[in-house]
């Protein structure tokens, strides 16, 4: 009998498939999730790459026994997408410069240490690489070690956090004025070649905006979803909203939003002044329908705190900006089903 599914419906039928296979931490199904890409039919025969963790592994059986339901197709083929050893990958990113994206994106992973969790932090912010000094590390060496998988780059430790920078490997002071096929190679061996070890996270901290780089990272990491940062004026939340398209076309779901520098406390009277006019962090939440996971002070300790390499999640914990943090690490925590 001729198979008469057209190609437009032959796609269709597959996604509808998948959409059928459910990821059991986050309760959602697999396409919506952006852990399908590059899906592909050539004659019968189906490609697909597959983003995990590692310890989603067992999807790639689950979507082989949906597709073997499809009288006309020969053969799947899934390339199985991962980096070794880490169980979430997410990625923190903002629509511009300077509204304490790197910031957020230490007391986070400070946040989670705190609470039990195996962290890492990719340091992929290619042009202002601060990641090192807000954990207070200076130049140091990467050791390159032999592994099965040949060789790759040895985080550095520090506060019981594993770290990967490019601002490690630059010369200090010296512009990182990388372009094109550089650019790309260099992004590429961060997210292969780093031998992480166990992570219950591994936090990518991006560029801001939505150039090459930004679409490289996501296009090629296990990123199972997106935290962005932003401020309370309107000028902030234009520029996330670019960022928010970014992620929809590549299917990156939105986690949460973080609104930094929301209010400032004073000191004498505990009442909360809105510097920066307030309501944007709500807002995009409103319009993602995605959980405002906290809304940060304005604390002069957040930056005393990242220029000593002394992030405020560990140093302050129990203060009203310490506590923000805190907040957001249980949520993380209580959506990937990881409690301490």
């Amino acid at each position: 009998m001729i198979d008469k599914v057209q190609p437009d419906s032959r796609q269709q039928q597959v996604v509808e498939l998948l959409k059928q296979v459910i990821e059991p931490t986050l309760k959602n199904d697999i396409i919506s999730l952006g852990m399908v890409r590059n899906l592909r039919i050539v004659d019968d025969y189906i490609y697909l790459r597959l983003y995990v963790g590692s310890h989603q592994q067992q999807l790639q059986l689950e979507i082989e026994s949906k597709l073997s339901s499809i009288s006309w197709c020969k053969k799947t083929y899934i390339q199985i997408c991962t980096i070794p050893g880490v169980k979430t990958t997410l990625a923190i990113s903002s629509g511009k410069g300077g509204v304490g994206k790197s910031t957020t994106a230490v007391n986070i992973a400070a946040a989670l240490r705190l609470r039990g969790a195996k962290v890492g932090l990719l340091d992929a912010d290619i042009y202002g690489p601060n990641l090192p000094q807000m954990l207070g590390l200076g130049q140091a060496d990467i050791q390159v070690i032999n592994t099965p998988t040949g060789d790759k780059f040895l985080p550095l430790e520090v506060q019981g956090i594993k770290l990967m920078s490019v601002g490690l490997l630059a010369e200090a002071n010296r512009p990182l004025a990388w372009r094109g096929p550089v650019l790309h190679k260099i992004i590429t061996q961060f997210l292969q070649d780093v031998e992480w070890g166990e992570l219950d996270y591994l936090l990518i901290d991006l560029p801001p905006g939505t150039g090459d780089a930004q679409i490289t990272i996501i296009q090629e990491s296990p990123v199972c979803g997106v935290i962005l940062v932003t401020t309370p004026q309107q000028v902030a939340v234009a520029d996330v909203r670019r960022n928010i398209y970014m992620f929809r076309q590549v299917g990156v779901p939105v986690l949460g939003i973080v609104e930094n520098m929301s209010y400032l406390i004073c000191d004498d009277c505990g009442s909360r002044t809105p510097i920066f006019g307030s309501g944007g962090g709500e807002q995009l939440a409103t319009e993602l329908q995605a959980p405002l996971l906290g809304q940060i002070p304005i604390d002069q300790r957040i930056c005393s705190g990242g220029d000593t390499g002394n992030p405020i999640a560990v140093s302050e914990y129990a203060s009203p900006t310490g506590e923000v943090f805190t907040q957001i690490a249980a949520a993380l925590n209580v959506t990937f089903s990881l409690h301490s």
